[in-house]
């Protein structure tokens, strides 16, 4: 990156004076809030800012790239605008000061494309929608930046997604559990993620089909079967309100294939999507087709992603590979999006769980991100309705991120189990705050958590004892620590399990601890030669902004101050 193009660009800053909304500044609290008209931006393209209110006069608005400040200029309005500099794939933190305070922030994506820096989130609810409602569901999945957004049971049938024809589409219509769903609500949906620059994709699976298929042309003998004789079809059972149980058809076979794509063409001849987010169901078992033989199912995944790219080839498709099954083999080199992994396995392997799936998937893909659906707090969100336990999925949050991954979580509510309208669980105030630090962190610092590098175990060392750390993975009172190296720098994540109960990521049970914040923290760094610069930044903390630290150099290893860890603070050493 060239600072001095970032520089020249960095000040096309213009304020705007909001009409009929006075100035004010804000008593006796901490933290501002901060919003952008998008959730990515291209190149050399204006930025819109809103700040909730003024925090004191004299405040700075600050234009960072990691650890360097680019431009600053005077708050003095609500509403400003910066045209975004010219270099692609980009993260940025604008943050609001005045001397030592940091009041708020908010990150920027420059990016041309989704997919290198992908942030997922979901809808589930296609009811009677006003304008209004739909524009507070996108504005807060716009506050995370979400740039990619699946549209879970949207859709008519599995075997025939559009209701009506491409000619008279039906205005509204049931899902799969028979709720009404509306084709306004869609469509307003679908233009309001692409004012702010979401790709929106249509969910369904690779292989269903209702009860009444064949009366819609599927054919049985394109049916998946548990027997040689083809009397027992393969099915997910679903009872009462769901209107059909789901039929496995032969992902194999070239004539579904042919069906399944023809209707897709419809989809897209009347709803504005940009692709298809492509299901499964994981595991199923001995299956044979029509004819008695073995089917290998994953074995079709591929060539159907393939020609749905071939079909439609302007279009995204993503595909979940529930717990695993088919990327490797399948999914992972096929022209998908990003990879995408409904994470089952629990806990023996506690949170390495997680980063196996992620460096699994970035091998296997040559660099692909990953997505993982990683459902938080799953047997206490059954049970009936509460609250997600902050610390568990802040703490599952934390190591998804660390490792370059991300997590789908975020919709019109927080998500907790696999079938994405449940919401059971709220997030907590604290938990709302939180998931907003962290999508602004993950986005300002894209460039360090997933723009490539290799990782490497990194032996920390306390100097004042106040906690003990340990190579990943966890250890339940201790600080996980994970190096990578990135260009002319190392990055070490630390990651606490202070005052955890357990290692299960998914804190099924909702009862994980909360670690304590440490502040001051003394530690020792190997490093490779004398560094540059050290700094370190947190999601937990100073809205995290990084701060430069000073730093000892000796007998290969720095020795820092780290000014807090909570959950996740990241050490950068530049060379």
């Amino acid at each position: 990156m060239i600072l001095s193009v970032l520089l020249v660009s960095l000040m096309s800053c213009n304020i705007i004076e909001p009409s009929n909304n006075p100035i004010t500044y804000g008593e006796n609290y901490t933290a501002v809030q901060l919003s952008t008209n998008k959730a990515a931006y291209m190149p050399d393209e204006t930025v819109e800012f809103t700040l909730s209110q003024l925090p004191v006069e004299g405040a700075m608005i600050r234009y960072r790239h990691l650890d360097q400040t680019l431009a600053e200029q005077p708050l003095t309005s609500l509403r400003w605008t910066w045209t975004t500099p010219a270099t692609d794939y980009t993260g940025y933190l604008v943050d609001i000061y005045k001397g030592g305070s940091v009041y708020g922030s908010i990150a920027v994506d420059v990016s041309s494309t989704p997919e290198k820096f992908v942030r997922n989130g979901f809808l589930s609810s296609y009811g009677k929608l006003s304008d209004k409602e739909i524009r507070s569901v996108m504005d807060n999945l716009n506050r995370y930046h979400i740039n990619y957004v699946q549209f879970q049971d949207w859709h008519w049938k599995h075997h025939h997604p559009l209701a009506g024809t491409v000619a008279t589409p039906m205005d509204e219509w049931t899902d799969i559990i028979s709720r009404v769903c509306y084709r306004s609500s869609v469509e307003g949906y679908i233009s309001a993620a692409h004012e702010r620059n979401m790709k929106c994709l249509f969910y369904n699976l690779i292989y269903g089909a209702l009860d009444d298929a064949e009366e819609d042309g599927v054919s049985r003998t394109w049916y998946l079967f548990k027997d040689r004789q083809h009397t027992d079809p393969d099915f997910h059972p679903l009872g009462s309100p769901f209107k059909s149980a789901i039929y496995l058809t032969n992902p194999n076979n070239t004539a579904w294939q042919d069906y399944l794509l023809a209707r897709n063409d419809e989809v897209y001849a009347v709803f504005d999507f940009d692709g298809w987010q492509i299901d499964q169901l994981g595991v199923r078992g001995a299956d044979y087709d029509y004819d008695g033989n073995p089917v290998n199912v994953a074995e079709g995944f591929a060539p159907m992603i393939n020609r749905s790219k071939e079909a439609q080839p302007t279009k995204s498709i993503v595909m979940n590979a529930v717990g695993q099954y088919g990327q490797q083999d399948a999914i992972a080199t096929a022209p998908v999006d990003f990879l995408y992994t409904e994470v089952w396995d629990k806990p023996a392997n506690g949170f390495q769980v997680l980063s196996d799936i992620i460096t699994n998937n970035d091998r296997w893909s040559d660099g692909k991100k990953t997505v993982l659906a990683a459902y938080m707090d799953y047997d206490h969100g059954a049970a009936g309705r509460g609250y997600f336990n902050s610390p568990g999925v802040i703490m599952a949050t934390a190591a998804a991120n660390a490792w370059g991954g991300t997590m789908l979580q975020l919709g019109e509510h927080m998500l907790c189990n696999e079938y994405f309208p449940d919401n059971n669980l709220t997030m907590h105030g604290d938990l709302y705050r939180a998931m907003i630090a962290y999508y602004d962190f993950i986005t300002a610092y894209e460039n360090l958590l997933r723009d490539g590098g290799e990782w490497f175990g990194v032996d920390i060392h306390s100097l004042d004892g106040q906690c003990a750390f340990n190579q990943w993975p966890p250890v339940i009172g201790q600080v996980s620590a994970i190096g990578k190296a990135q260009d002319s720098r190392d990055i070490v994540q630390l990651l606490s399990y202070r005052n955890a109960v357990h290692l299960d990521w998914s804190d099924s049970k909702a009862t994980q601890g909360e670690p304590d914040m440490l502040n001051d923290l003394l530690i020792s760094v190997p490093v490779k030669k004398q560094p540059k610069t050290v700094y370190a930044a947190t999601p937990d903390h100073q809205h995290g902004v990084a701060q430069t630290l000073d730093f000892n150099y000796a007998d290969g290893a720095v020795s820092i101050s780290v000014p807090a860890l909570k959950y996740w603070t990241m050490i950068v050493i530049e060379y």
